[in-house]
Formats: structure tokens, C-alpha cells, sequence
């Protein structure tokens, strides 16, 4: 029988109050609050708290206070990868980024959904909403622009610019301007490798 955290990763309804997931998410909560509380020139106990906090990550990796995840477990960062303020990264699922990517302030990353029927939404053993995982991927030189939304099972194509404040419904090819709600490729970009 598969556990909780195993139904999350494999996309299926799954227990939001597990008490493995609530115990990890309570973890993310605490570590959180002390990096975003923390002095921005306390670079080692940045890195220490990062290193705690996030799944793994790459060389040159920056991330503005505040950061707000649900477990940070599941955010795997490539090298030079440069994260601004206020970002909000729900990641019941893997949040993949790729090297020499560059992720604007505000911008919300969700891997995780509600069934659309009301009536599926409710769970008879939690008081959680039922609840759904699918990751996201952002390749490599991306640029997501302030405010942006992604949204679960998104990809993002290496190269690929979105616009501040688009919301990302389905997934973007490489080397393309994509701007909107929903967000939309509106012109091909020559790659720079």
C-alpha cells in the first residue's frame, strides 16, 4: 500500500494531513521563518539554512527573502540561478529549475491542484481538501518575469522568456516569448547556445 507522500509524487489524491506530510511541511514552516527573519549579509547561515530547507541546489544560487514553500524538499536548483523576493513555491511536487535561470519577484509556482467538481474536493478523512501533484520544469537561461503564475505539470522550454504576470497554463517551448493569461508564445527568440 502506497503512503501518502508517495500517492503526492505519483499525481494521486492523496491525505494532506498525513502526519509524515504535516510533520514536513511544519519542518519547511520553521526554517522559513528563520531564513526570511535572517541578516541578508549572514551568507554562511544563508547557505546553511538553505542547504536544510531546499532539495538541492547548484553553484551561485540566490534567493531573496521572503520565500514561502510548502516543503522545499522537492525544489532542485541548478547552477546560477537567481530567485527574487516574494516567490511562492507550492512544491508538493519536484519544482525543477535549470541553470542561469532568473525567477522575478512574486512569481507563484504550483504543483499541486483541487478536483474542479465541488463535490470531489471534499475529503470523509481530513479536513483538508482532496488534493492532486503535478511537477513543474523550467530549463535552462529561463526567465519568468514578476508576478507570474505556473501552474502544475507545467514545462518550461530552455532559452524561454514569460512575461510579468502571465499565468502559465500548459507547457512553453524553448527560445520563445510567451506573455498573458492564459500565457501564449508570441514570438520565436534566437538561442544563444
Amino acid at each position: 500500500m502506497k503512503s501518502e507522500r508517495e500517492k503526492m509524487l505519483a499525481g494521486e489524491i492523496y491525505n494532506c494531513a498525513d502526519t509524515d506530510l504535516l510533520n514536513s511541511w511544519h519542518r519547511a514552516k520553521q526554517l522559513q521563518v528563520e531564513y526570511n527573519n535572517m541578516s541578508t549579509t549572514d551568507y554562511v547561515k544563508m547557505s546553511v539554512l538553505l542547504d536544510e530547507l531546499i532539495g538541492s541546489r547548484g553553484d551561485n544560487v540566490t534567493i531573496a527573502a521572503p520565500f514561502f514553500v510548502d516543503y522545499g524538499e522537492h525544489i532542485i536548483l541548478g547552477d546560477n540561478v537567481e530567485i527574487n523576493m516574494n516567490c511562492v513555491f507550492l512544491d508538493c511536487n519536484y519544482i525543477t529549475i535549470g541553470d542561469y535561470s532568473g525567477i522575478g519577484p512574486g512569481v507563484h509556482i504550483y504543483t499541486v491542484g483541487h478536483p474542479i467538481n465541488p463535490s470531489e474536493r471534499l475529503s470523509a478523512h481530513s479536513t483538508f481538501w482532496n488534493s492532486f501533484t503535478a511537477p513543474v520544469s523550467i530549463g535552462r537561461n529561463v526567465w519568468i518575469g514578476g508576478g507570474a503564475i505556473i501552474l502544475p505539470g507545467v514545462n518550461i522550454g530552455d532559452g524561454a522568456t514569460i512575461g510579468a504576470g502571465s499565468v502559465v497554463t500548459s507547457s512553453i517551448p524553448a527560445n520563445c516569448l510567451a506573455v498573458g493569461n492564459p500565457c501564449r508564445v508570441i514570438k520565436e527568440l534566437v538561442s544563444s547556445d
